[in-house]
């Protein structure tokens, strides 16, 4: 029977990369996100790779979408053996003290809380068949201190902390647990911060010691490498994915 992956931020970027490359390792895949578009473009792709795939609209940020994401997966596939809780907005990427109460809610929201949700959901989906793999997205934010992203910075340090506590509480119940840093990666979301705030491509690039920023699909490499069994003794690691940025810091 073939392995079933849940991937959120699904539609674009890192999640739509990982969605191509683990139906590649003939995984069936469910692909969450908000953008109708993104996500049925996401389906179409797998789909041409030999595999089953679902979208699935979801706001992460809200509790019950999460657990009607999870329910979807397992009413349409029948388990769940992967997650990739990838979905996440970066913010306008101002000063802390120049950002408003609405944009720390609505990173907090869909980046930590979204994240806390969707363990919660999927593990104990995972821990009723014997087990399973995740991989979070955290950040090189969430392993450094990073100026005009300092919400991303917190909710990235947030996703480190859950990672390694879950493995703390469960990996004895056969659940491995993982968190992916990337540093500065051409993805849409990435685009779109640096053409708000070019000087600040230049500056990451600069300070990146490959000087160039990291591709989708190399991250989609390590996501299914630490989600599948090739990673089978690997659990409660921060693996950092960022041309030797945070090295030097």
């Amino acid at each position: 029977m073939s392995k079933v992956a849940i991937i959120t931020g699904g539609g674009s970027g890192l999640g739509q990369a990982t969605a191509i490359r683990m139906a590649q390792e003939g995984i069936n895949i469910a692909v969450v996100d908000v953008s109708d578009k993104g996500g049925n473009e996401t389906v179409e792709r797998v789909k041409a790779v030999g595999v089953d795939a679902i979208f699935i609209k979801a706001d992460v940020s809200k509790a019950e979408e999460v657990k009607s994401y999870v329910d979807k997966t397992v009413e349409h596939f029948g388990s769940i053996d992967y997650f990739f809780n990838n979905a996440g907005i970066s913010g306008s990427g101002k000063f802390y003290l120049d950002t408003t109460i609405d944009e720390i809610n609505q990173i907090v929201d869909i980046n930590l809380l979204g994240a806390l949700y969707g363990v919660r959901y999927v593990a104990e989906v995972m821990l009723k068949n014997g087990g399973g793999s995740i991989v979070n997205t955290a950040s090189s934010a969430g392993v450094i201190g990073q100026d005009s992203v300092v919400t991303y910075s917190a909710t990235k340090h947030g996703i480190i902390g859950l990672t390694r506590s879950m493995v703390a509480e469960y990996a004895k119940d056969g659940l491995r647990v993982n968190a992916i840093a990337p540093g500065p990666t051409e993805t849409p979301m990435v685009r779109a911060f640096y053409e708000a705030n070019p000087e600040m491509k230049e500056n990451a690039t600069g300070g990146i010691p490959q000087k160039r920023l990291g591709t989708p699909e190399e991250v989609a490499e390590l996501v299914t490498f630490l989600l599948t069994s090739k990673a089978e003794y690997i659990n409660g690691e921060v693996i950092r994915i960022d041309g030797g940025f945070t090295s030097t810091k």
